[in-house]
């Protein structure tokens, strides 16, 4: 269905030919316009702020950018979209907000937008878009509502958007004669060696704090090694073999860790990694734009990068950002064109040879990029197992993940039973799913 999707924006995008052949310039008649977006503090767009006075100079149109540290973006995304009349023109949103803004029908289906030949770009290349990206972030409405399939639509584009990535030290591998983890078996035996080869280092840095991070830990453990929170009919099954290998990975991982692991958050993880105190980092490629600055780094030049260990199945996290245009948008053509620019191959390049995630594979495989970040091609071998089902992007996923977050973080401190602690997630999960009504039609 994804590949249905891309491709029907492509042939739609294709009915512009005929208009941009006749049209000299499709961003005439917006030029002079003001667009308001609101993004995150974050370091891809960090770069598109580099990028922007390219848009305004080649199209007319002006671009007034909010920025917001992305919790405080959500809170006030909240309250804009509620509006008769918004402020934005253009949103990011982190990949949580996916459901609900779409099941708030706040977020217009873009599917009007690339079917005018007057707004899309024939040479668009929809298909170029990292898939896994695709269905994360943008797809709503197909399987198990926030999946493709053939009910699914289209409501945003990745941008900002991110894979799981393992960052090694050469060197520290080099020294020892350490094979770099291809399985989580032999994962799992260097996270405690390393610590027996290298006294006082960490095996592998790890978010682990209560709440969001220690469910996003567990979550980059469950997928691949075979698990899932819910099966096809939304039973919980976070609580079976899986589930338990994954927290009790968690555990050995945080346990074999640097100093003050149990309460590390993404950012506590990263420094551990980046002043030498762990060998190795399994999270997020946006993290890769630090390794190499000597501002931030004590490892400039020693780290490697290798695709997420395989379990049961090769299974890498998908996440970050998108965009989107609001349905209370004052401006939406004009913000369809920023957006499809944005995410444009040529803009695509630009981003990311300023420091962004590309959201196309063809920047990934780009030789300027790879000059410049030799780790960019990895990063595309490693796309092709991005796993958007890697966790359920649905309303009430908050309040499942703090309740996980909160559990895991016993088991990791606290040394809390790991079967019967997941057994009451799953109880509890089960009853907010009843609340919700995903059990309704249950035979």
């Amino acid at each position: 269905m994804l590949k249905y999707l891309k491709s029907t924006v492509c042939a739609v995008a294709g009915l512009a030919l005929g208009a941009t052949a006749t049209l000299a310039n499709p961003y005439e008649e917006f030029a002079g316009e003001t667009l308001v977006v609101n993004f995150p503090a974050h370091p891809h767009f960090d770069a598109v702020m580099k990028v922007l006075p390219e848009f305004t100079k080649e199209t007319g149109i002006r671009v007034e950018v909010d920025q917001l540290q992305y919790l405080k973006m959500r809170e006030r995304q909240t309250l804009e979209l509620t509006k008769n009349r918004g402020d934005y023109d253009l949103i990011a949103y982190v990949v949580f907000s996916k459901a609900d803004y779409v099941y708030a029908d706040q977020l217009e289906n873009l599917a009007r937008f690339f079917m005018n030949p007057k707004l899309a770009d024939p040479n668009y290349e929809a298909e170029d878009l990292i898939d896994g990206y695709v269905a994360n972030i943008g797809v709503a409405g197909g399987k198990k509502g926030y999946l493709p399939g053939p009910t699914g639509s289209l409501f945003g584009l990745p941008f900002g958007s991110e894979t799981s990535i393992l960052g090694y030290r050469k060197d520290i591998f080099d020294k020892h004669d350490l094979k770099v983890p291809e399985t989580y078996d032999e994962l799992l035996e260097l996270v405690c060696l390393i610590p027996e080869l290298e006294p006082g280092m960490g095996g592998l840095a790890s978010r682990a704090a209560s709440g969001h991070h220690a469910s996003h830990a567990f979550l980059l453990h469950l997928a691949p090694l075979g698990g899932r929170i819910f099966d096809d009919e939304w039973k919980p099954i976070v609580n079976n073999e899986a589930g338990v290998e994954a927290a009790k990975a968690l555990k050995k991982i945080v346990n074999c860790g640097a100093e003050g692991s149990k309460t590390f958050g993404f950012a506590e993880a990263g420094a551990s990694f980046l002043q030498g105190n762990s060998a190795m980092f399994l999270d997020s490629t946006v993290f890769a734009g630090q390794v190499n600055n000597p501002d931030k780094s004590k490892v400039v030049g020693l780290v490697e990068w290798a695709p997420h260990p395989v379990g049961e199945r090769a299974g890498s996290q998908t996440g970050g950002f998108g965009i989107g245009i609001p349905k209370n948008a004052q401006n939406k053509d004009a913000a369809f064109l920023l957006m499809q620019w944005l995410t444009s191959k040529k803009a695509d390049k630009l981003i990311a040879m300023a420091g962004g995630n590309p959201s196309r594979y063809s920047t990934h495989a780009d030789a300027d990029v790879n000059e410049k970040f030799p780790h960019m091609a990895t990063f595309g071998e490693a796309l092709k197992n991005a796993d958007p089902d890697w966790r359920p992007i649905i309303p009430v996923w908050g309040k499942i993940n703090a309740d996980l977050g909160t559990t895991l973080s016993k088991i990791i401190v606290e040394d809390a039973p790991v079967q019967e602690s997941l057994n009451g997630v799953a109880e509890r999960t089960q009853a907010i799913m009843d609340d919700a009504g995903y059990y309704t039609w249950t035979q």
